[in-house]
């Protein structure tokens, strides 16, 4: 098949398989979508959830139907005319796997010591396991300590679970190894059964997890093609601010983090900052400034859970421990694209030196042996920032400031409060063609719909002050933690107690202020849950309900402009409705299929996202991308553009519609393109100049398709 036009991500797992994915078949393709998206499909651990934890790279998860299954399922999907997108996990696997049996039980001499990226220095691998007063004992050829299981006698060492391993890990999970896949060897036994997908034409396209973890992006991402040949390929690749994916890697863009930050900005009222900051210190007592905030989260991580990492690269460079903590605190994206053996890119240069400044000048020698140095210090420098980055601000700092918590998104920054409409075309100007673009994922913080009611407070912070005020007066628990709840409660509503006192855990041990994952507090906990209980009973959905017009114009509005802009779109499972989800687990609870409207929202985010994906199939790939602008007192209220030769689409979105309320579209009109054209929403035809109280007398979106073609 060709490049998508569009994805539907869909996560498997035990309950939910190839079988069932087969089923929903019909129901996909008259949704609209190209391609199915499956989350990993490799043999993981027994009922995993997610499938990034894999355990053999040479089977076909059996608990999904296996290879048969597999077949089967992607004939079904090619008799309705879908195809399949895989994501793929080259960077790491679990370590209960046979090739790591074997490393362990005959150390450097196995012949799979070359696909993990071990640190032999000490002779053993240290294995962080040890957490109580109970001890390891020998069964026959095998060394137990609870469920944990090794080969007796090995090449390792069981040490304190809270120190770091003897290998390179996903972040800081130790149950998760690096794999060394820069070797051509062990690229190729962990993508075998991929390339076999591939080579049987039963997959069209490759979602890369985590090439920031890779010794060499690049590198493997011209292997990969070199293999794969055109396959369409993303990268989950996550890019701060004006930072752009590098014009050298092989693959199509990015998983669409960096558009999502951006459409999520045009619903932002940037006159919202200033009252909304206010209300969140003197609600929490935190600073007004999020770059500090930041910085303290990603040392204390830093502390916390990189000590091992810290000192291998101390080791690689040659400086000083306290020299490394300080310049990764400081780096402000997750990698600096720095390759060994080739003059630093200028923009890494700048990146690196930037940050440097930032630093004591006892870290100037460290940054030139990260930029200019030797191969091992460069690459262990590269592969520690993203992990940095990832636990200080995704896991923690975007869990301790949140003025507006739909800014405190995967890849984004939330002191940026507003994308204004000149800057988003300009944005579209560059976007890649066949990049992904989303709204939700598996790894967002909290679901589009619930982001789009968050939006709303952005044009009404006195009035979400007060109602603030009124439940914080009747239900308190934790400063630094209310005012997060407050906000998930409202823009989650209706949601379950045991749900919401779970998301409170959550982001109460991922800010790490009062609990954490590796220092629980029962007391706190059981007071958290109270919290929770007490909290659901205030009035919170009479505000819910009161924004909802707003709330739904947001989200018609971002679904639209995500299906329609350039890339290829991915619909997250369940999200052509409404959906008022928040961050894993509560993301990835099942979905029932064939989704079925049950309120006005929900049925007309059913028609936007149906008719939007079906005209993006009509168009075709790569569609040119022109800016339309509207005339009129209320012209800033509209994000308008056409796609297409000699236009054939058009889409109309309103934005910041609280204060558009205020006014209402007075004269404000847009011009069409020549031609006649219908409202695939409406059905009313349209031509030249058209008042937008007019065209968006029914739904505060338009979607138009040339009708005289």
């Amino acid at each position: 098949m060709s490049r998508p036009s569009s994805t539907y991500r869909v996560q498997l797992t035990p309950d939910f398989g190839f079988a069932q994915v087969a089923a929903i078949a019909g129901y996909l393709r008259d949704l609209g979508v190209s391609h199915v998206y499956l989350s990993p499909v490799l043999q993981a651990t027994p009922g995993s959830l997610h499938g990034y934890d894999v355990t053999d790279h040479s089977r076909i998860r059996e608990e999904f139907g296996g290879a048969t299954g597999f077949r089967e399922m992607a004939q079904q999907l090619a008799a309705h005319d879908l195809g399949v997108v895989v994501d793929i996990v080259p960077n790491h696997m679990n370590t209960v796997n046979a090739q790591f049996w074997s490393v362990l039980k005959h150390g450097a001499a196995s012949p799979y010591a070359n696909w993990f990226d071990i640190d032999w220095s000490e002779g053993k691998v240290a294995l962080p396991v040890l957490g109580d007063e109970t001890d390891p004992y020998v069964d026959g050829d095998v060394l137990r300590y609870h469920e944990h299981a090794f080969p007796y006698p090995g090449h390792y060492q069981l040490v304190d679970w809270r120190e770091g391993p003897g290998y390179r890990r996903f972040f800081d999970v130790s149950s998760l190894i690096g794999l060394r896949v820069e070797d051509p060897a062990v690229l190729f036994a962990t993508h075998e059964v991929i390339f076999w997908l591939l080579d049987e034409g039963m997959v069209d396209g490759l979602r890369v997890d985590h090439p920031d973890g890779l010794a060499d992006p690049r590198g493997y991402l011209d292997r990969l093609r070199a293999r794969a040949g055109e396959t369409w390929t993303v990268v989950e690749k996550i890019l701060i601010g004006p930072e752009r994916l590098p014009g050298d890697w092989a693959c199509d863009g990015t998983t669409g983090y960096d558009v999502l930050n951006r459409v999520n900005g045009l619903f932002v009222d940037p006159a919202g900052k200033e009252p909304l900051v206010r209300l969140f210190t003197d609600l929490t007592g935190q600073p007004a400034e999020y770059r500090p905030v930041m910085a303290r989260a990603k040392r204390e991580v830093l502390d916390l859970f990189f000590g091992a990492e810290v000192a291998r690269l101390a080791k690689a460079a040659g400086q000083d421990p306290d020299a490394v903590r300080e310049l990764l605190a400081a780096m402000p994206v997750y990698r600096a694209y720095v390759v060994p053996g080739e003059p630093p890119p200028p923009e890494s240069v700048e990146i690196v030196e930037l940050a440097a400044e930032a630093c004591s000048p006892a870290v100037l020698p460290l940054a030139r042996e990260v930029l200019y140095g030797g191969a091992d210090a460069i690459v262990r420098f590269q592969q520690t920032c993203g992990p940095v980055m990832a636990k200080g601000v995704e896991d923690t700092a975007l869990y301790r400031w949140f003025p507006l918590a739909c800014l405190n998104e995967v890849g984004g920054e939330p002191d940026a409060f507003g994308v204004g409409v000149e800057e988003f075309h300009d944005y579209c100007a560059e976007l890649r063609p066949y990049t992904m673009t989303t709204l939700s994922t598996h790894d967002t913080k909290r679901s589009e719909d619930v982001r789009a009611r968050l939006s709303v407070l952005s044009e009404m912070p006195e009035e979400w002050a007060a109602a603030v005020a009124s439940w914080s007066s009747e239900v308190s628990f934790d400063p630094c933690l209310d005012y997060l709840a407050w906000q998930n409660l409202m823009a989650a509503w209706p949601i379950s107690v045991e749900r919401f006192a779970e998301y409170l855990l959550k982001a109460a041990r991922e800010a790490k202020t009062s609990i954490s994952w590796i220092n629980p507090d029962p007391s706190y906990e059981r007071g958290l849950r109270e919290f929770a209980a007490a909290a659901v009973r205030q009035p919170v959905g009479e505000f819910t309900e009161h924004i909802e017009p707003y709330a739904m114009s947001n989200s018609l509005g971002a679904k639209l402009v995500q299906l329609m802009m350039p890339g290829v779109p991915d619909v997250y499972q369940g999200n052509e409705t409404t959906d008022f989800s928040l961050v894993d687990p509560d993301n990835r609870r099942p979905v029932t299929y064939p989704r079925k409207p049950e309120s006005a929202w929900d049925a007309a985010k059913l028609l936007v996202t149906t008719q939007a994906l079906r005209l993006r199939r009509r168009l075709g790939g790569a569609a040119p991308y022109l800016p339309l602008w509207a005339e009129g007192p209320a012209a800033s209220h509209v994000i308008a553009f056409a796609r297409g030769e000699r236009p054939r689409a058009v889409a109309v979105a309103t934005r910041l519609p609280v204060r558009l309320a205020a006014t209402g579209w007075g004269t404000t009109s847009l011009t069409l393109p020549a031609g006649t054209w219908r409202d695939l929403l409406t059905g009313g035809l349209h031509t030249g100049r058209i008042p937008l109280a007019h065209l968006l007398g029914q739904y505060p979106v338009a979607l138009l398709e040339r009708h005289d073609l």
